[in-house]
């Protein structure tokens, strides 16, 4: 029994230290730049594109990221996941909204959803007519 937990033991640590290895690809922090994301290859680099100077916030970032997501999709463009840079975080733009992470491979949290018509509105935004009494089962 003890050894199977010392045994345990490291190789939980064996995976920690495997973790601490992976290289993290920090968003850059520039002031009120937006960046459109290229994740390349696996193991590559990825390429930060500017795509607007002077966006005060966060979301007008993500709705100039998302004029260029509808502009390759009418090009003829396939891809519908897009990825962006604002301030030193990331932003996952899809079909459901936005998402935004502090880092390419983390935890991912919802900022702006889509509208019935296709636009993205902060989450508050969204009417909903209000719902009657229910009654408990």
């Amino acid at each position: 029994m003890k050894t199977a937990l010392v045994s345990a033991t490291v190789l939980g640590l064996a995976a920690l230290g495997l973790a601490a290895c992976e290289k993290t690809i920090k968003a850059p922090y520039d002031q009120g730049v937006c960046f459109a994301v290229e994740l390349g290859e696996e193991g590559g680099d990825p390429v930060f594109n500017k795509v607007a100077d002077n966006q005060s916030q966060i979301e007008y970032c993500a709705a100039r990221l998302e004029e260029v997501r509808i502009r390759f999709l009418r090009l003829g463009g396939n891809r519908t996941e897009f990825v962006g840079a604002y301030q030193g975080s990331f932003l996952f733009l899809d079909s459901a909204g936005v998402r935004r992470a502090q880092s390419l491979n983390g935890t991912r949290y919802f900022m702006m959803a889509r509208a019935p018509d296709g636009r993205l509105v902060v989450p508050g935004a969204i009417q909903q007519p209000p719902q009657g009494p229910t009654s408990a089962p």
